[in-house]
C-alpha cells in the first residue's frame, strides 16, 4: 500500500468542515477504495478559534492560504474559499506551480481563470479537479470528461441554481409573487441578502461556461453567454404554463449549431412530462443529448455542505488513485476559441404574453405584424389565465397569450417592436422561450 495522500484544506466554512468530517468518518472505506489512506494534515481559515464542530488539533494551521498551497507537508491543495480573486487565485496558481494537484469547488475562479489554471496543471503534470463547482453532488464533470469521452455531444442543459428553482417552484405551487418567494428563500438561507447573483442568472452562467467547455471542447468564456434572470416572471406566467402543459425553469443551455455554440441562460418553458420539469425545490439537474444514446438526465442536490463535500472528496479520491484527466477533457492546446452563435438567430417556440387594447383592429394589427415575420401560432389565449391578477383588465386592455411554432429570436423581437409602435398593446410584452425536450 502507498503512503497516505496528504491533504491541505483552505476554507473551513460549511463545506470545509463537512469535508473534514467525511474524511474522518470514511477513513477505512477510502483506504480500501483508493489503495492508500487519505489524511487532512493542514488547514487554513480566517479565524483559528472558531468552533467548527470538527477536530483540528492534529492539523497544521496556516493563516495564509498561499503559504499552505506551497508547503511540502501536503500533496493536494483543496480550495474552498470562493471568489475569482486573491487569495483563492494566488493560492491555486501557487499550488499548481509547486507541483500539487488542486481540488476546488470554486466556479467563479474557473470561469474567469480556468484556461490559465489548466495550462499550469498540464505543465506541472498534476490534476485540477472541480466536480463540486457545477452541481455539487451531481457527477456531471466526470460524466462529461470520462463517461462520455466517446460520444459527440449536441446539447447540454439544466437547472443549475437551486435558489431560482426553489422560487419558481413555490410561485407555481402556491400562486405567490416573485418578491414573496424571494423573501421566503432568504429567510430559509437559500438566497443571499443581495440575491442578484442567483436570480439574474450569473451563477448559472458561470456553471454553464464550464459545462460548455467540457461538452464542446471550447475555451471557458462566460461573456459568450446570453443571460436573463427570473425577476420578471409573474404568477400569471406560471399559471398559463400549467394550463398549456408546461413548467417554467431557469435553464442554462449550450447547444451545437452550424453557426457556432449557442450558450444561453434564461427562464424557459419545458413540457411537464419531461424529466427536467419534474425537478422541484432546491434540486439541480443536467440533461445531456449525445450521439448514439438517449438523453441522460442527472439529478441531485446542487448545494449544501455535505453534498458539496462529497463531490470534493470524490475528486480527492481520484488523485489518491492516480487518476488524472485534462481539466476540460482535452489538452489546453486542443481547446477551441468560442464561436458565439448570435442570440438573434436562436430558433424555437415562444410564449408571449401582453396586454392588448380592447378596441377594433387590435387583433388584425397583431396578426399582420406576426405574419410579416413569418411567425405561425400554435395557440392564442384571449382570457384570464388561472391566477392572473384582476388588474389586467384595467385601462381597457385584456391579457393575450400566444404560443408560436418554431421561429427565430430576431423575428419575435421585430414583430413585437412593430406591435408596440402600432400602440395596440400596453406595457412590455413577456417573452419566454420554449425548449424542446
Amino acid at each position: 500500500m502507498s503512503g497516505p495522500l496528504r491533504v491541505g484544506v483552505a476554507g473551513l466554512g460549511t463545506v470545509g468542515a463537512a469535508l473534514i468530517a467525511q474524511v474522518a468518518g470514511q477513513r477505512d472505506q477510502l483506504t480500501a477504495r483508493c489503495g492508500r489512506p487519505i489524511e487532512v494534515v493542514a488547514v487554513s481559515a480566517r479565524s483559528r478559534g472558531k468552533n467548527r464542530g470538527v477536530d483540528l488539533k492534529k492539523m497544521k494551521w496556516f493563516s495564509d492560504p498561499v503559504e499552505l498551497a506551497g508547503d511540502d507537508s501536503i500533496d493536494v491543495f483543496v480550495e474552498l474559499m470562493g471568489g475569482d480573486r486573491d487569495p483563492a487565485k494566488s493560492a491555486v496558481e501557487f499550488a499548481l506551480a509547486s507541483g500539487k494537484s488542486v481540488v476546488t469547488a470554486n466556479k467563479a475562479l474557473l470561469a474567469k481563470h480556468g484556461v490559465k489554471m489548466a495550462q499550469l496543471a498540464e505543465k506541472a503534470g498534476v490534476a485540477l479537479n472541480y466536480e463540486a463547482a457545477i452541481g455539487a453532488a451531481i457527477p456531471i464533470v466526470k460524466t462529461l470528461r470520462e463517461g462520455l469521452a466517446g460520444n459527440s455531444i449536441n446539447r447540454i442543459y439544466g437547472i443549475l441554481n437551486g435558489t431560482c428553482n426553489y422560487i419558481l417552484t413555490r410561485m407555481e405551487q402556491e400562486g405567490l409573487s416573485f418578491a414573496e418567494c424571494l423573501k421566503q428563500a432568504q429567510a430559509l438561507g437559500y438566497a443571499e441578502a443581495d440575491p442578484t447573483f442567483d436570480v439574474e442568472g450569473q451563477d448559472t452562467a458561470q456553471k454553464l461556461s464550464l459545462l460548455a467547455s467540457l461538452a464542446f471542447g471550447t475555451k471557458v468564456e462566460p461573456s459568450a453567454i446570453y443571460r436573463e434572470g427570473i425577476s420578471s416572471i409573474a404568477s400569471a406566467d406560471l399559471a398559463a404554463a400549467d394550463e398549456l402543459g408546461y413548467r417554467v425553469k431557469l435553464l442554462g443551455v449550450a447547444v451545437r449549431t452550424p453557426k457556432g455554440i449557442e450558450q444561453r441562460v434564461h427562464p424557459t418553458m419545458v413540457r411537464k412530462d419531461s424529466s427536467i420539469a419534474q425537478v422541484m425545490g432546491v434540486t439541480n439537474a443536467v440533461t445531456i443529448d449525445a450521439d448514439g444514446i438517449n438523453p441522460i438526465t442527472l439529478v441531485g442536490p446542487g448545494a449544501g455542505g455535505a453534498a458539496t463535500a462529497s463531490a470534493v472528496l470524490s475528486d480527492i479520491a481520484d488523485v489518491a488513485r492516480g487518476v488524472k484527466v485534462p481539466p476540460f477533457g482535452r489538452p489546453v492546446a486542443r481547446l477551441k476559441d468560442v464561436r458565439k452563435a448570435p442570440m438573434q438567430r436562436h430558433e424555437g417556440g415562444y410564449y408571449i404574453r401582453f396586454q392588448a387594447r380592447d378596441k377594433p383592429g387590435t387583433a388584425a394589427s397583431i396578426a399582420t405584424r406576426l405574419a410579416e415575420q413569418d411567425i405561425s401560432l400554435e395557440s392564442i389565449v384571449q382570457r384570464h389565465a388561472k391566477g392572473a391578477p384582476s388588474s389586467e383588465t384595467k385601462n381597457g386592455s385584456v391579457p393575450v397569450i400566444l404560443i408560436t411554432y418554431a421561429t427565430s429570436e430576431d423575428a419575435v423581437r421585430k414583430a413585437l417592436a412593430a406591435v408596440g409602435r402600432d400602440k395596440v398593446i400596453s406595457g412590455r410584452p413577456q417573452v419566454i422561450r420554449i425548449e424542446k425536450n
